[in-house]
């Protein structure tokens, strides 16, 4: 994919000027010099809804865009073993993106995919991924490490992550409507947590695996969880800063060569008493309250 001209950042949708941009910078930073800036800033925060999919999925809203991470909405991806609640994603409003941790297809579902972007947006995908296919009015958007992408009215940048397969995959930060909060796909325990919170934290939400799964699908077989345990998700959240941390990635049942932690929400909870991090447990389609 080619760069683009310094004078443009592509966006989802439009191509915002670098003038423009550096001009909303300026009247932004001038805006927190004035009285009621507090006031101001707390109506824009809550500007920003989040809505918790299936799975791991969430849906980022604000008035006039639309951001995705790994929205699932295809019941084949894990048959009747999922009980979540599939929620649809064909009513993006504004410009769209979807965001995928990894190409997995319990994470790159292209059905959602497909019904998210069906009016045209990104796919944006780690480097290094080839996510296939497109949809037909989308275009791919390969994202490096550590390089925030502006996304419309997002900004979203791609950080470490530990896959359990090995594979590439990455988490995100993204930041819109003064808020900023942490996607970690099915990411395993690793040693960047430190580094991404320094960088960018505090959060205001963490979405985190819990479901510390042992896989038996590879062989030999480890016997070691290939997911964040509840204990593990609880750490992580507390390194990376953030007020609030909500669990996705968890809910599989009847399978031998899949196996979760037992109650790993029970556990979660019990992990955090002695934490500064509060447990918002959503059930898929819930939204996310900031005031609690």
């Amino acid at each position: 994919m080619k760069r683009d001209r310094d004078s443009s950042s592509r966006t989802c949708g439009r191509i915002v000027r670098r003038r423009e941009f550096l001009a909303g910078c300026a009247a932004l930073a001038g805006a927190a010099l004035l009285p009621g800036a507090r006031a101001a800033a707390a109506v824009v925060a809550d500007d920003l809804r989040i809505q918790r999919l299936a799975w791991a999925g969430i849906r980022l809203q604000l008035a006039q865009a639309t951001l995705f991470i790994d929205p699932l909405i295809n019941p084949e991806a894990w048959g009747d073993a999922l009980k979540d609640r599939l929620i649809p994603v064909g009513d993006a409003v504004g410009d769209t993106c979807v965001l995928i941790t990894h190409a997995h297809p319990d994470h790159f579902d292209a059905t959602a995919v497909a019904a998210a972007l069906s009016q045209g947006g990104a796919l944006v995908h780690p480097a290094g991924t080839n996510p296939l296919p497109v949809p037909p009015k989308a275009r791919a958007r390969p994202s490096a490490l550590w390089e925030p992408q502006l996304l419309g009215d997002f900004t979203a940048t791609a950080v470490p992550a530990s896959d359990g397969y090995g594979d590439p995959q990455v988490s995100w930060v993204v930041s819109a409507g003064g808020r900023r909060i942490f996607h970690g796909g099915d990411t395993l325990w690793h040693g960047h947590w430190w580094r991404i919170g320094r960088q960018f934290g505090p959060f205001d939400a963490a979405f985190l695996p819990i479901n510390g799964a042992r896989f038996g699908w590879r062989k030999p077989v480890s016997g070691q969880p290939g997911v964040l345990t509840p204990e593990q998700a609880v750490a992580a959240a507390n390194i990376l800063g953030a007020r609030r941390l909500i669990p996705i990635h968890y809910g599989i049942t009847g399978m031998d060569e899949y196996v979760e932690v037992d109650d790993p929400i029970g556990r979660l909870r019990r992990a955090a008493r002695e934490r500064p991090v509060a447990i918002k447990a959503l059930a898929p389609g819930a939204w996310l309250d900031w005031t609690r």
